[in-house]
């Protein structure tokens, strides 16, 4: 599955792109500004970047030229209101792939970022990876089926998606509000609880009863799904 960055403030838009494109059988990861944005891209699991140019901190600008610097074969789309010509030439001189003026038809985003793929050789997949693994934990993306030491756990669908997106993004720490946004597709309440909630309803099914523990608290920053 190939996993797509997008780097957006608005967070309307970045969400509903998000969204749109986890249905067409993508992966998603969603930043807000721009200093953020340009660590993340740069790390080898981005397949392609969606970027803003007027973000907080950090210019789309100037992420797309530290981007082209040390990855130099990863796409990039420019996504932007700006609509003069000379900020379409500055960002494709800076190395994006292509650009697209807001407001767009989300199916034209849909083909460029197929046919940004296909420049560099990397034929999308039309169907997601159909199993994910840590240490004895097997998930089935298409059948819904999840095994921890050959016993099958039966999970809500809320707790399949949460437990989807933590197994596909193992090792690496999803924020609270990554979570709610990503599988709730909520604006992040800090009075809320429903992430803890659901973090202890996957722990009592998948690490309770089972060793080695998987689901793993960071504290200030969110959770990690990982053999340790």
């Amino acid at each position: 599955m190939k996993t797509i960055l997008i780097v957006e403030d608005d967070r309307r838009i970045a969400q509903n792109i998000s969204r749109g494109l986890r249905e067409e059988g993508y992966a998603t990861d969603v930043i807000y500004e721009g200093i953020n944005g340009r660590q993340r891209a740069l790390q080898p699991d981005i397949d392609l970047i969606i970027l803003d140019i007027n973000l907080p901190g950090l210019s789309g600008f100037e992420v797309c030229r530290s981007v082209r610097a040390e990855r130099p074969q990863v796409p990039i789309i420019m996504l932007t209101a700006l609509g003069e010509i000379e900020d379409k030439v500055e960002g494709l001189e800076l190395g994006a792939d292509d650009y697209l003026v807001k407001p767009f038809d989300f199916r034209e985003l849909i083909a460029r970022v197929a046919t940004c793929f296909r420049r560099v050789g990397t034929q999308v997949d039309s169907i997601p990876d159909d199993i994910g693994q840590v240490a004895n934990l097997t998930v089935n993306f298409s059948t819904k089926e999840v095994k921890r030491d050959q016993s099958t756990i039966d999970l809500t669908a809320k707790e399949f998606a949460l437990l989807e997106y933590l197994i596909r993004r193992r090792g690496r720490v999803a924020s609270k509000a990554d979570l709610a946004e990503s599988v709730w597709g909520l604006n992040f309440d800090p009075g809320t609880n429903v992430v803890e909630v659901y973090i202890n309803y996957l722990r009592k099914k998948i690490d309770r009863d089972f060793e080695p523990k998987l689901i793993h608290t960071r504290p200030g920053m969110g959770y990690v799904l990982k053999e340790e």
